[in-house]
């Protein structure tokens, strides 16, 4: 009844009713009985509606005998009444619950009550256990699974990919179908989109290029520089440069504004400088005679107007000749004249120094078929002067040539012992030197020399003295002047009495010391400088070294160095050494000069070195230096290694990449600035040795000579009438200078090659021309395709740029008549001629049409090569002829200043002098004054005795010299044939001349007769 209220409480205390006798009731589980028994309820009543047949009804006698038995054995009374009167009754009770169903549902839910707070006791440690179970029987059932699976791996992959595929395909054919329904719509969204897509990876990539710009001007130049690299190096490395290469570089051939403009700078200054090296030369030699003069005044007073004379004379130079110089080209009648017989002589001269500046053996030869002194002048004089003093690159290769032959040819022909170079005074060898020591290679030796020269001057504690006399005397000295008594030690002593003195001893060890301590300074500067040296002494060296070994083949390198040396070392830097002011090494004022001691000290140090440099020990009178001789040898070795190195020179055709065509390519013929009197005096020598320098009759120079005629007069070249012999102008007349254009009256030089070479370089310069303009990968295939009338077009203005720009070139740049008309043809033309070209140089061999003429296109690379060197050899030169230009400025100031000291030092003398009143300041008032000379008469035996007259050839002086009268004046010496002026004997004192012939008969003592004059004149 309390299970059907569904009164939990109600059934609880129902179940816990002692009377009903249940056990195991909790109080915690009261929900569930009344769930279970409800439900327990439900279930009976069902089942008890199914019992009807006797089946059933057995099975119900069955459970109440069983029943009643339990009952029995309980021995509870009441359940047993209960029993036997409620189970007849209970078919018509059924829906009742028994007891001991009530108490199995309370057992059965107390028991599950009970487990459910076991486990929940440990619910942990289950959980645990429960885990490893399930993790066991997974491992196990994944294990048997992946077993199975390896067996079935192939049976499996197969039905994946052919699941896969269906699905795939299947996939695929709808959608396709899908867009094949809607293709319209699909090409035009593809479209949109691939057009956004693309517009915005341009807009980013623009975007992006904006943003680095910087960086991409940087990278693009980057690559456009490698390109053009790599086409250079092809250009100049490839044995075979292509075609499409030699076109992007073609133009450099090209002559632009830049280049005209620096060959008029070059040429300009080229001038500038060779006109004031001459005009320094002169006034050197000017000055050079003023210090001759000025040095005999002191010893004669009569030469004081002479002296006063010539410091006028260069004066006058010294302001107007630099204005003068150029006179002749603006002389109307002279060589440069309009007419037409003076301009076949200019060009006749231009023509013969063409010919002898190109052609060195002329020359070489003419050099020694002259006296030694006159071939001297000759050099200075002439042949410097047609080289220009080798103030540009083909002039230096030209001059080196010429010097190289001569020496070639004076070792050949004068030269008979080895040692007769370094014992003689060879004539090659002295202008070489004389050359490489003058404007160009001055600056060479004040590079190596000048720092440690400095040094030694500005050093006023160093005082080097290596003869023990001299340190004994300056030891005695000092003594003297320090005690203020007289030494008692003997003035005049021998070397070996000197060394006996410890003091001495100490001095020389201590001069020795220090002389080798600034030896080592020279020597390291002198072996550290071998690019320093110029070029033109190293070829020389090596040149003299090879003809040496050739015409001494048995003299050892031992030897041939030394000679080596004694060029390089003795001839060219030593005397630079010894004497630094004469040689521009350093700067002194005018006046200046240097001190005793600083002379001394660099003589020692130029002995040391030139005893290293040719291996020569210290002994005999110089055994006391013998300490140092090790040290000698020691230096030797540098020396060697030296002149070894001087001599690793590449040849001149390597070095100045010139041959005898370079002339028919270059921008600018060559131009000379020479004076009349040298053209007279070089036309002279070769009429008088023309057979000797040319012996066969058909030699190119007898027609350039014969073409000349006669040697002109100077007045002839000058343009003015003829003159006085005597004329003191025409000295001056002589001097005046002209330039001269010198050109090839021969086409191009070589004899048998002169065809093959004017056809090449022809038809060069039209391949140039047509494949600027028209492409084409061999030249093969530009020749045969025909030219566009754009290609014509722009080769049209191309030429006409090219007319304007030679109109405006001077006459001396302008280019020959035949390249002028070639530039007038059109591209087709040009290739005509060209077919014409390459047929007559396949025929003389030079070309072969079997490799595409690939031989010409190389030359043409070759030659674009050598246009870029020779615009570099001309930036080189303009910056060097700056240089030298500034060098000559400050070396004609210096002159000036030295013009400035000696007018100041010759009017101390006229104001001294004139206070005496023995010479009148202005002597052009003597010249107005009808004063009487004095003179004396004296016979030739009276000069006889006073041993002035010493002989007269062909005649007896008893009979003869009594009848003989000799007038002497206080200008000189008087003769009926001629006049002995003061000067000239005095320039013969000066030059060492005791004795002098006069008439070629009578020989006269110059000293005696300066002393008579003197004595009878002019008192002491």
């Amino acid at each position: 009844e309390a299970v059907d209220h569904g009164d939990v409480s109600q059934t609880l205390s129902a179940l816990r009713s002692p009377d009903v006798g249940l056990y195991g009731v909790t109080p915690e589980c009261a929900e569930t009985y009344q769930r279970e028994l409800a439900e327990a309820k439900k279930k009976k009543m069902a089942a008890d509606n199914r019992l009807n047949d006797m089946r059933e009804w057995r099975a119900g006698a069955r459970e109440l005998n069983d029943a009643y038995l339990k009952i029995t054995q309980t021995r509870c009374f009441a359940c047993c009444l209960l029993t036997l009167f409620w189970f007849p009754f209970c078919n018509l009770y059924c829906g009742f619950l028994l007891p001991h169903w009530i108490q199995s549902t309370i057992s059965g839910v107390t028991a599950a009550y009970n487990r459910e707070q076991l486990w929940l006791a440990n619910e942990s440690l289950i959980t645990k256990l429960q885990a490893c179970c399930r993790g066991y029987l997974v491992r196990q059932e994944f294990n048997a699974r992946l077993s199975f699976l390896k067996k079935q791996v192939p049976a499996i992959t197969c039905i994946q990919s052919q699941w896969r595929g269906y699905k795939q395909r299947k996939a695929y054919q709808d959608r396709l179908g899908y867009l094949q329904a809607h293709k319209d719509q699909v090409v035009k969204i593809q479209s949109m989109t691939r057009m956004y897509q693309a517009r915005k990876r341009y807009r980013n990539r623009l975007q992006y290029f904006k943003d680095h710009i910087n960086d991409v001007i940087k990278i693009q130049a980057f690559i456009r520089a490698n390109k053009a690299r790599d086409d250079y190096k092809t250009l100049i490395s490839a044995e075979n440069p292509p075609m499409v290469v030699l076109r992007k570089f073609v133009h450099l051939l090209d002559q632009s504004d830049q280049d005209f403009q620096e060959e008029l700078d070059l040429m300009k200054l080229r001038e500038e400088v060779v006109t004031l090296i001459r005009s320094n030369q002169q006034l050197e030699n000017d000055l050079n005679l003023m210090d001759i003069k000025i040095g005999l005044l002191v010893k004669n007073k009569i030469t004081l107007q002479d002296v006063v004379s010539h410091s006028k004379k260069l004066t006058k130079k010294n302001k107007e000749q630099l204005s003068d110089m150029m006179m002749l080209n603006k002389q109307k009648g002279g060589l440069k004249a309009l007419s037409k017989e003076k301009r076949e002589k200019l060009e006749a001269y231009q023509h013969l120094f063409y010919l002898l500046q190109t052609n060195p053996t002329y020359l070489a030869k003419l050099i020694f078929q002259m006296p030694q002194n006159k071939s001297t002048k000759f050099m200075d004089s002439v042949i410097f002067t047609l080289y220009n003093y080798a103030s540009n690159q083909r002039e230096e290769y030209l001059l080196l040539r010429l010097f190289q032959t001569a020496l070639k040819e004076e070792i050949k022909s004068k030269v008979d012992q080895i040692h007769e170079i370094v014992t003689g005074n060879p004539t090659v060898i002295k202008m070489v030197v004389s050359f490489n020591r003058g404007a160009r290679g001055q600056n060479a030796l004040r590079q190596i020399l000048a720092p440690v020269v400095k040094e030694i001057m500005d050093d006023k504690s160093l005082n080097i003295k290596t003869d023990p006399v001299d340190i004994y005397k300056s030891w005695v000295n000092q003594m003297e002047s320090q005690t203020g008594e007289a030494s008692k030690l003997p003035y005049d002593v021998t070397p070996e009495q000197a060394l006996s003195h410890e003091e001495v001893r100490t001095r020389l060890d201590t001069s020795i010391r220090n002389m080798r301590t600034v030896t080592d300074k020279f020597l390291a500067a002198i072996v550290s400088s071998v690019d320093k040296i110029p070029y033109g002494m190293r070829f020389i060296a090596k040149v003299l070294k090879d003809s040496l070994h050739e015409k001494f083949p048995d003299a050892g390198e031992d030897e041939l160095l030394k000679i080596v040396g004694n060029l390089l070392y003795y001839r060219y830097m030593n005397p630079a050494i010894v004497a630094p002011d004469a040689f521009d090494i350093i700067d002194l004022s005018a006046g200046g000069q240097l001190t005793t001691d600083q002379r001394r000290n660099l003589g020692s140090i130029a002995k040391m070195l030139q005893h290293a440099a040719s291996n020569k020990m210290f002994m005999g009178d110089n055994a006391h230096l013998s300490i140092i001789n090790e040290y000698l040898s020691q230096s030797h070795q540098k020396f060697r290694r030296f002149f070894q190195a001087a001599c690793e020179v590449p040849e001149l055709q390597d070095k100045f990449n010139i041959d005898e065509y370079s002339d028919l390519v270059t921008l600018t013929k060559p131009v000379i600035y020479i004076s009349i009197g040298e053209i007279i005096n070089t036309h002279t020598l070769l009429l008088d040795h023309q057979d000797a320098i040319a012996p066969e009759h058909n030699d190119p120079i007898h027609e350039l000579l014969d073409d000349l005629g006669e040697v002109p007069t100077i007045e002839s070249l000058i343009g003015e009438g003829t003159g006085s012999i005597n004329d003191p102008n025409k000295e001056m007349l002589a001097k005046t200078e002209v330039s001269l254009t010198l050109t090839n009256k021969f086409d191009v030089p070589g004899g048998e090659n002169a065809e093959m070479d004017a056809r090449t370089i022809l038809t060069k310069r039209l391949i140039v021309d047509v494949i600027r303009f028209q492409p084409g990968e061999t030249l093969t295939e530009i020749i045969e395709t025909s030219a566009t009338s754009e290609q014509e077009a722009e080769h049209q203005r191309a030429m006409q740029r090219r007319a304007i720009r030679d109109a405006k070139t001077p006459d001396k740049m302008k280019k020959s008549i035949s390249v002028k008309e070639d530039s007038n043809l059109s591209l087709q033309e040009k290739k005509e001629k060209i077919k014409t070209g390459l047929k007559k140089l396949t025929e003389l061999g030079i070309a072969d049409p079997m490799n595409k003429y690939q031989e010409l296109i190389n030359d043409i690379a070759k030659d674009i090569r050598n246009q870029r060197r020779y615009r570099q050899r001309r930036k080189a030169e303009l910056v060097k002829l700056q240089q030298t230009y500034s060098a000559l400025n400050s070396k004609a100031t210096f002159y000036e200043e030295q013009v400035d000291y000696y007018k100041s030092y010759i009017k101390t003398c006229l104001d001294n002098l004139a206070s005496k009143g023995k010479v009148s300041k202005k002597p052009r008032e003597m010249k107005g004054k009808n004063s009487k000379k004095i003179s004396l008469k004296y016979t030739a035996a009276r000069l006889h005795e006073k041993g002035v007259l010493l002989e007269i050839e062909d005649l007896q002086l008893c009979t003869c010299l009594l009848n003989c009268l000799f007038p002497l004046g206080s200008h000189g010496f008087f003769t009926n044939q001629r006049v002995l002026f003061v000067q000239d004997l005095l320039q013969l004192q000066y030059e060492g001349v005791a004795v002098m012939k006069l008439f070629n008969r009578a020989k006269v003592n110059v000293n005696l007769l300066i002393f008579l004059l003197n004595k009878k004149f002019y008192g002491k």
